[in-house]
């Protein structure tokens, strides 16, 4: 599958996604508090942003990032605000949080949860993570959640955060990585790309990849749990990691 196929594939699925107020990354029929309270939110987290809260993801960053006041936080992929939402309760009113998502219908709808959880310094931008529209050396933290994997080319998702971030800042990411490659036609599957399975890279692979990039990486943890909780078996994990741009 082409490049331009595969994002199409995922804006599609992500577009319905938005307009029918959530799924499970993998359709499992689960309710999307159920799927977050698994993936590590709070009761507290999920009731004070229930409409931002579509069930997707497979991890919390914002829980695991060390956001301070007056941080200025990137989300990439950022779907209905969830995450920058509870990232902003972190920042302040000094601080600031950019979403950035492919998908028009989730920016529309996170634009909607702003307004009506009144938050004034969070941002959503319409944008691809290959190509982030955002300046360089602008942000303290980047936080992802399950979205990397979805990206065609996830070197230039990791050079592209790279850039943006400030020197000694921090990416914090929780995404799939698979223990085993995966049969041709499950690479194919249009149902497992979208959701957070056929694009996904194997485990060492990912992680040199955010090396490559100019990033020191620290693993925070492993869940291989997932695969069985929400994924059917399929021989995969969520990845927490840490990776600092060193500075020159």
């Amino acid at each position: 599958m082409r490049k331009d196929e595969v994002k199409e594939v995922v804006r599609n699925s992500y577009s319905k996604i938005a307009k029918s107020s959530g799924c499970s990354c993998c359709g499992n029929g689960k309710t999307s508090g159920k799927v977050a309270a698994e993936i590590g939110y709070s009761k507290d987290d999920i009731a004070k942003f229930s409409e931002a809260n579509l069930g997707l993801g497979c991890g919390n960053p914002v829980a695991m990032a060390e956001i301070k006041e007056g941080d200025i936080v990137l989300d990439l992929g950022s779907g209905a605000g969830f995450d920058c939402f509870l990232a902003a309760t972190r920042v302040g009113k000094a601080g600031k949080v950019v979403g950035v998502d492919m998908t028009a219908e989730m920016v529309e709808k996170a634009r909607e949860n702003a307004e009506k959880y009144g938050y004034k310094n969070v941002e959503f931008k319409l944008g691809d993570i290959e190509e982030l529209p955002v300046a360089d050396n602008s942000f303290d933290i980047a936080i992802s959640n399950c979205v990397i994997n979805l990206a065609p080319d996830k070197s230039k998702v990791f050079r592209e955060v790279w850039r943006v971030l400030k020197p000694g800042g921090k990416m914090f990411v929780s995404d799939i990585v698979l223990l085993e490659d995966l049969p041709e036609e499950m690479r194919n599957d249009e149902s497992l790309l979208a959701g957070c399975v056929a694009g996904a890279l194997l485990r060492d692979d990912y992680i040199e990849k955010i090396k490559k990039a100019g990033f020191e990486v620290e693993i925070l943890s492993e869940d291989k749990d997932i695969s069985k909780k929400q994924y059917q078996g399929i021989p995969l994990e969520s990845l927490k990691i840490k990776a600092t741009k060193r500075k020159k």
